[in-house]
Formats: structure tokens, sequence, C-alpha cells
């Protein structure tokens, strides 16, 4: 089975808010949600081209595995540990699974 991927991406449109949303998620919500969902890896990056986005990205051993994580009720505590904290940053989801991976 492939690895399967959840990617949030959040827009934190407010500049002078970055500074604190960057701490908040490296120090609460992305080591909460990787240990919440039991993911593989999860990595985060703000976007250079829109200083405003922001993602960060799951790792999972396959889309059931995702699922899982995902559908549970864990999640529904995430999202409102986010929207608590973040009212006013919007966010998209989304599930990717690998198709295809080249190694140097």
């Amino acid at each position: 089975m492939p690895a399967a991927f959840f990617v949030v991406r959040a827009t934190v449109a407010d500049p002078a808010k970055r500074r604190a949303f960057d701490a908040w998620y490296s120090c609460e919500h992305l080591p909460d949600a990787m240990k919440s969902f039991g993911a593989v890896k999860a990595w985060r990056y703000w976007s250079a081209t829109d200083p405003a986005l922001h993602h960060a990205m799951y790792q999972f051993p396959d889309q059931a595995a995702l699922e899982r994580a995902t559908d549970g009720p864990e999640m529904k505590r995430l999202v409102a540990d986010f929207n608590r904290d973040w009212p006013d940053v919007t966010r998209t989801r989304e599930v990717l699974v690998l198709a295809e991976e080249l190694v140097a």
C-alpha cells in the first residue's frame, strides 16, 4: 500500500500574528497532532510565494491508517483546539496518496 499524506493549509492573514502562530504550531499543535494521529512523520512549511500560507503535512503508512486517524475523536479535538486558539485562521485539508517516488 502506498504512503498517504494529510495536508492542512492555513492562511494566517495578519502578519502580526504569524510569529505567535508559528510558535504555537511548533511547540503545541504539531507534536500533539502527530502523537494523536499516530503519524509516521510530520513537516511544516511557510510559503516563500505567499507569506500568509502555512502548510502542515502528516505521513501515514497508507490511506486506511490516515482515514482511521482523521475520522476519529482526536481529529475533532484537534480541530476544536485550533478553532479556540486561532478563530481567524482559515484552513483547508487535503489527502494525498503517493503515486511515485524517485530518490537520487
